[in-house]
């Protein structure tokens, strides 16, 4: 069956590199991880009792319906925290964590956590700021999925892996391969109608497939995403 999404691309947790030393003073609960290629570091529906701090890497974040449809809800990278839903009294998890790379996380357990946010002012104020911005990010992605065509949302998933890497990309920006079936399943369309707007920017330059993938952020963001 052709898997396909509807949901909006949830922006990951992202933090500042000092945090990696605020949970390098965690003593006891704490275990560095290193998760090949395709594997995963949890699975839906498992007991959440463990937050994950992503040190190096990328992740995918996805969710299955029970009528087996699969939607990819969030692309994450360094430093950026997943499965905070033990955070708040998820007890199971709602989604999947796959590594699209090799990574390295810490796993760290949800007491310790709990403790080490009591204790680091720091690393609370961080975590904090870092989920509502998270929350603010997440509506924007709602509107966008229902108001806007699937072209333009194309377009914001192609913006938004351009800045996996640095805050500010600069004017071309080559991304990490990805495939067309997974980039339909980000922005909620069918793998064809990615590869017709694939098609589209290219010949408008908004992209190019020189061997990898180079995402003009300029001219996307002026000639795509603003009316």
């Amino acid at each position: 069956m052709k898997k396909r999404a509807n949901p909006p691309q949830g922006k990951p947790i992202v933090l500042d590199p000092s945090v990696t030393t605020l949970l390098q003073q965690i003593a006891e609960g704490k275990t560095v991880l290193h998760i090949r290629k395709g594997k995963r570091i949890f699975a839906q529906g498992e007991k959440a009792d463990a937050i994950y701090f992503i040190e190096s890497g990328r992740v995918k974040l996805s969710v299955v319906s029970a009528g087996g449809k699969e939607a990819v809800l969030s692309m994450l990278h360094s430093p950026s925290f997943v499965g905070e839903g033990c955070m708040v009294g998820h007890s199971l998890r709602v989604a999947t964590a796959t590594a699209l790379e090799t990574t390295t996380v810490f796993r760290v357990d949800k007491n310790a956590m709990l403790k080490a946010l009591h204790d680091q002012t720091g690393l609370a104020e961080k975590f904090t700021a870092a989920l509502l911005t998270r929350n603010i990010d997440l509506e924007a992605d709602l509107c966008d999925q229902l108001f806007n065509h699937s072209e333009k949302r194309l377009a914001r998933v192609l913006l938004k892996l351009s800045r996996l890497r640095d805050n500010d990309p600069v004017p071309d920006t080559k991304i990490a391969p990805i495939s067309h079936e997974l980039l339909a399943e980000m922005v909620g369309t069918t793998r064809s109608r990615v590869t017709h707007f694939m098609n589209k920017f290219r010949k408008l330059g908004l992209i190019d497939y020189n061997g990898v993938l180079t995402v003009r952020t300029g001219a996307l963001t002026d000639i795509v995403l603003h009316d």
